[in-house]
């Protein structure tokens, strides 16, 4: 939707991001399929669809958030916010908007799909955290000992982002929990010396953590829903093995 918007051509899904895509896509075919094979009185199934495709739907909006930010970033060539002419100023305006979507999409993502995970295995999170949070889920996995291979592979994939993810979360806790974080940038440099001009913060260098942080949502995704859907297949397997 973005990339019309800013006159570029639909977004061909590639590489991890295509994968993370099938992957989901495919869980939530087979779900669909367990609802019209039985009656679902529970709607646990329904419910698992309707979240697995919000999953789909949201790594879409952050994908679009990154580009759209990387977009606008390559209209901001001043270094200081005083010699920005006033178009600039608004492209600016733009980039941090999508920036900002960006970084806080991150965490929301991945908050939801710690909700499936614990849907879906019965981790009973909500016991050991009321609001629990995807790296809850994480930590849930390792304390029951449960579905090891998938909770290894999450674990390594977090640690090889540890520091990108890191920048963003100080980014999006500034920016949710306390004041936005290019405002915070720019009080210090007020602090530093009153009358000195604003410099921006450095465009590229965050840009790549979101970029990092794209790339490890989508990782995420797609060990995750691959787990689940061999899991799902092996199940149906053996129960018709059984009749």
């Amino acid at each position: 939707m973005l990339r019309i918007l800013l006159g570029e051509p639909p977004r061909e899904n590639s590489g991890v991001l295509a994968e993370a895509m099938d992957n989901m896509a495919e869980a939530a075919s087979m779900l669909r399929k367990e609802m019209n094979a039985h009656e679902d009185h529970d709607h646990e199934y329904r419910k698992l669809e309707i979240w697995t495709r919000g999953l789909i739907s949201s790594l879409d909006e952050l994908e679009q958030s990154w580009f759209a930010a990387a977009f606008y970033r390559r209209s901001v060539v001043a270094g200081y916010m005083d010699d920005m002419s006033v178009k600039e100023q608004g492209e600016y305006a733009r980039y941090v908007y999508f920036y900002k979507n960006g970084f806080i999409r991150v965490f929301s993502l991945l908050d939801k799909l710690g909700t499936v995970l614990n849907s879906l295995y019965d981790l009973n999170t909500s016991r050991v955290k009321a609001h629990f949070s995807y790296f809850t889920v994480l930590r849930q996995f390792q304390l029951l000992k449960v579905h090891a291979p998938l909770a290894e592979e999450l674990e390594r994939i977090k640690d090889s982002y540890r520091e990108p993810l890191e920048n963003l979360r100080k980014r999006r806790n500034a920016e949710v929990h306390y004041m936005n974080s290019e405002m915070q940038d720019d009080l210090w440099q007020r602090h530093q010396g009153l009358h000195d001009k604003i410099r921006l913060e450095d465009l590229d260098s965050h840009l790549e953590d979101l970029k990092q942080g794209l790339e490890m949502v989508c990782q995420t995704l797609n060990v995750a829903f691959r787990y689940s859907n061999e899991q799902w297949h092996r199940n149906t397997a053996g129960r018709q093995a059984e009749k």
